[in-house]
């Protein structure tokens, strides 16, 4: 599966469009991670914990993209963009959604 945020894909020719796909994922950060971020805010530094939270979520959400990509068909997503809120109480919750059009290129 080709993955892009280009509408076009350089040497390829796109014989057809399948439609928009989207793969969204809401995660949740523990107490703990919440606890170590807070004193990361006081002294300076990244959160590492959040990072990883963050980067396993936008996976998680380009892979169903990606899925929902092959089961109409096609072997490439353009036009990828990814987008990112914070939801739940207190903001608590991290929603990733990624969206793309499907395509057959060759």
């Amino acid at each position: 599966m080709i993955l892009s945020t280009t509408p076009t894909l350089e040497g390829m020719t796109i014989r057809q469009y399948s439609g928009i796909v989207f793969g969204e994922t809401i995660i949740g950060a523990n107490l703990f991670k919440d606890l170590f971020a807070s004193i990361r805010d006081v002294v300076g530094g990244r959160s590492g914990s959040y990072e990883k939270v963050l980067q396993e979520a936008r996976e998680t959400a380009i892979n169903e993209m990606a899925e929902a990509a092959r089961a109409k068909g096609a072997n490439a997503v353009v036009a990828i963009d990814l987008d990112y809120e914070v939801v739940g109480a207190n903001g608590s919750m991290l929603m990733v959604t990624a969206s793309g059009t499907a395509v057959v290129a060759e």
